[in-house]
């Protein structure tokens, strides 16, 4: 096991120490509040890890403190990962980002698109294409999440069961099968629409290597990464470092929810788009991974130019998420001026967003208040681990944003 650790004084790095104490406040008054249990928050340049605070409880009940090796899910975090993995295909000639769907699940031959009507009465037309697996990679495949309530073809996922995004006891190619059952929200590379695409995603990895997901990510990724606490499960020896997760409470407060079923063995259900757990450790080797443009400590799993292929924006006629009335990005409420690459957002003008940023920076969040960027620009990675699924946006990350934006320096 691996824990992380400071490296270098901050302004060693460029960064100010005032503006990070600044940060930890701001923090730290989300855990004062009961808006929060506790956090970790990671800041390092070039690579090395500059400011590292953990500060509140992994489980409040217990009285058990965050600390640097506290174990977290980090749902759609795992978004990332998985797309690294399809990369690694593409660049090894045995899956490209213009095939059809269909080539690795034939479930999703002849895809029918919503034309319009509800729950019995939905009419739907042919598809004029197919889902191409670049589709999956940045969210404008027309596949959906049941949990959303604002489309009919919505509706339909939670009929089928879906609404948690899996049917109870079934696993990865038994779902992608049901999904591929549902109407298309629009036409195929139309639109953008945060979904269950990276779920199909995953099975399409196990299609074309031939192995379980978990199986591939621990041999080609996490393992020749180190990233020796992340995976899919955590073992008996693992769980008491795992932090409870929370939800938001009728009083504004929060209390224990129920989360991924990490304990008890491996997942029948392996989630491509969020069923991932890891330390802090972990995650800064996955986004050195990606600062570096593929390649660390020797173990390059990606040439350069595919991470700068990741990390462009592939939006339709290169709009930002805002131009397609995209959701809130878990606890990032404006997508302004931020467009999507193959797996991650992509800043496009910082001008328009409201939180300070740069150009080209990307990363994504998960669904329990946890969040990462890499700022190409400045040599910079961020992290930010905490474990609560908010009703509405705790409005955390924009401000995490604004106070280590103000930390940099150099």
């Amino acid at each position: 096991m691996a824990t992380l650790r400071q490296e270098a004084e901050p302004d060693e790095a460029g960064l100010d120490a005032k503006a990070l104490d600044r940060l930890d406040q701001a923090c730290a008054r989300f855990v004062d509040e009961g808006r929060l249990p506790g956090f970790l928050v990671a800041v390092a340049r070039g690579g090395r890890v500059a400011h590292l605070t953990t500060h509140g409880r992994r489980d409040v009940a217990a009285d058990l403190p965050v600390e640097p090796d506290t174990l977290w899910r980090i749902y759609s975090m795992t978004k990332p990962v998985t797309s690294v993995a399809a990369l690694m295909l593409v660049e090894e000639g045995r899956l490209s980002l213009d095939d059809p769907l269909d080539r690795y699940v034939p479930a999703f031959a002849n895809p029918r698109v919503y034309e319009s009507g509800e729950g019995g009465d939905v009419r739907t037309r042919p598809a004029e294409g197919p889902i191409r697996i670049r589709h999956l990679l940045n969210h404008t495949s027309g596949l959906t999440f049941g949990f959303y309530h604002s489309h009919p073809v919505d509706a339909l996922y939670r009929e089928a069961g879906l609404e948690s995004s899996v049917i109870p006891g079934t696993d990865l190619a038994q779902t992608v099968d049901v999904y591929a059952r549902m109407p298309l929200q629009f036409e195929p590379g139309t639109q953008w629409n945060y979904s269950v695409s990276t779920n199909v995603l995953g099975r399409v990895i196990e299609v074309v290597s031939g192995q379980p997901l978990d199986t591939f990510f621990a041999e080609r990724i996490l393992g020749p990464l180190g990233m020796t606490d992340a995976g899919f499960h955590v073992t008996d020896e693992q769980a008491p470092r795992l932090s409870e997760l929370y939800g938001e409470s009728d009083d504004g407060g929060i209390e224990p929810v129920p989360g991924l079923p990490l304990r008890g063995g491996r997942p029948r259900f392996l989630s491509g788009s969020g069923g991932m757990v890891a330390s802090a450790y972990d995650f800064h080797r996955f986004m050195e991974l990606l600062r570096r443009r593929g390649e660390l400590d020797g173990v390059r799993l990606l040439a350069p130019e595919t991470v700068d292929l990741m990390t462009r924006n592939h939006l339709p006629g290169g709009a930002d998420l805002r131009a397609y009335g995209s959701r809130p990005a878990h606890d990032e409420p404006n997508n302004d001026g931020v467009g999507f690459g193959l797996g991650v957002s992509v800043v496009l003008d910082p001008e328009r967003t409201l939180s300070p940023t740069a150009a080209g920076t990307f990363g994504w969040s998960g669904a329990a208040t946890t969040t990462f960027w890499v700022d190409p620009g400045r040599d910079l990675t961020v992290q930010f681990m905490t474990q609560v699924r908010p009703k509405t946006s705790l409005g955390i990350i924009p401000e995490l944003r604004r106070l280590v934006h103000e930390a940099v320096t150099g």
